[in-house]
């Protein structure tokens, strides 16, 4: 069951959600609007090894904007901090975003119950657009969970993502055992 707009405001008022910066005028009838932070991050390699470490280089995007090029993975992060307590958050870009031939992420668009942090972006174009630190990138639907819940991801020992961060975060692949 998808959380409509009174129900994510309930869920708020009882912290089973949080959104920091929350600003009413963003939640829409079922979902809320997350905004590009200024920080976009690439990896410094072309090539990527899922065993190893893949450094990134920081990108503050200026005022004036910053043009995304085809065939480069940029990561981004959300203004937003969250917290979801009782459901599971789905990440969607904006149809606004997907009309510019932006993706948002290429598969992490679902979080944990559980899951406290900025959300990292995983950005692609397929023509030159320029982008602007808070300019709406997605928006949030929030799912209920149906049972009790054993393992919250904050709680895992071995969760990768739980450092709490305003930058976007490169992939932990290397820290699995394969």
């Amino acid at each position: 069951m998808i959380l409509t707009d009174k129900k994510i405001l309930e869920a708020i008022e009882s912290k089973e959600i949080v959104i920091e910066p929350f600003n009413r005028d963003k939640l829409g009838t079922n979902s809320y609007d997350v905004h590009l932070s200024k920080y976009l991050a690439v990896y410094e390699n072309r090539e990527l090894d899922a065993k190893k470490h893949n450094t990134i280089k920081e990108i503050i995007i200026p005022e004036e904007g910053f043009v995304i090029q085809p065939g480069t993975l940029y990561l981004g992060v959300t203004e937003e901090y969250t917290e979801t307590h009782n459901s599971v958050p789905f990440l969607e870009g904006k149809s606004s975003i997907g009309r510019l031939g932006i993706d948002i992420h290429a598969t992490a668009g679902k979080g944990d119950v559980g899951f406290c942090n900025t959300w990292t972006l995983e950005i692609s174009c397929v023509q030159p657009v320029r982008i602007y630190a808070g300019m709406p990138i997605g928006q949030l639907i929030y799912f209920l969970v149906d049972g009790e819940i054993e393992n919250y991801y904050n709680k895992k020992p071995n969760a990768k993502y739980n450092a709490r961060t305003t930058k976007p975060v490169e992939s932990m692949m290397w820290k699995n055992k394969f």
